[in-house]
């Protein structure tokens, strides 16, 4: 049975699913990124998604350089997104590399479901609510700041909020492991001061451990201004 993956529906709760991947606490560790990926195309074959076991079994991998230093490609200027596998239809994985300080704008995920990993270094994550519509200029505050360390894992939607993601460290580059279902390559970008949002495209900076067109000609500053990569 085909599913469209903008219908994929996630549950929270266990036992509101019947699947063979429904129960967090029965989710064995995958001993490989590709083995993590063998299993992540297992649970996204099934009709109903459960948020708890993906955290779970993508939390269990333990990360090795080894298995994602092909696909860690940085750049001197900002944090780069790196596709490493485009999923069935229902998801796609990719690793981003964070540059000493790099950090993205504040933005949303256009309804998808977002799994972050951290693969190496640490990350800092910024809450924020959704700006108020009402109003015509609203400054952003973050709501709840969190830091997630080497091979934790976090999760978010729209419902929960916007957030902005950043390389605290200025002497340590980072990675991470994004999981986003269904994909997507729009979302929007907010302004910190003001609230006002902007629809941007998300790019890929590679493919598979190689660099894309984006990739390599994304050295001029309109290129710049008008992809975000995340």
């Amino acid at each position: 049975m085909e599913i469209e993956s903008s219908n994929i529906p996630m549950e929270c709760e266990s036992h509101e699913v019947e699947e063979p991947y429904s129960d967090h606490t029965k989710v064995v560790r995958p001993k490989s990124l590709e083995e993590l990926i063998q299993e992540l195309h297992k649970v996204f074959d099934s009709d109903k998604v459960n948020v708890d076991y993906v955290k779970r079994l993508m939390t269990l991998y333990i990360s090795n350089r080894k298995d994602w230093k092909k696909y860690a490609k940085f750049d001197p200027h900002r944090y780069t997104r790196n596709l490493v596998d485009g999923g069935n239809g229902k998801f796609n994985l990719m690793v981003l590399c964070w540059g000493e300080a790099n950090g993205s704008s504040i933005h949303s995920h256009a309804n998808a479901h977002c799994f972050m990993k951290v693969l190496d270094g640490s990350v800092r994550e910024e809450l924020y609510d959704w700006p108020s519509e009402d109003s015509t200029e609203t400054s952003m505050s973050p709501r709840q700041k969190n830091t997630y360390e080497k091979n934790s894992c976090a999760y978010i939607s729209d419902e929960i909020g916007l957030h902005r993601v950043e390389n605290p460290s200025h002497s340590d580059k980072a990675v991470t492991l994004h999981l986003y279902s269904p994909p997507f390559d729009e979302c929007e970008s907010f302004d910190q001061r003001t609230g006002h949002k902007n629809t941007v495209k998300v790019t890929f900076w590679s493919k598979f451990g190689k660099r894309t067109p984006y990739g390599v000609c994304a050295t001029t500053k309109e290129a710049r201004k008008n992809a975000e990569n995340n």
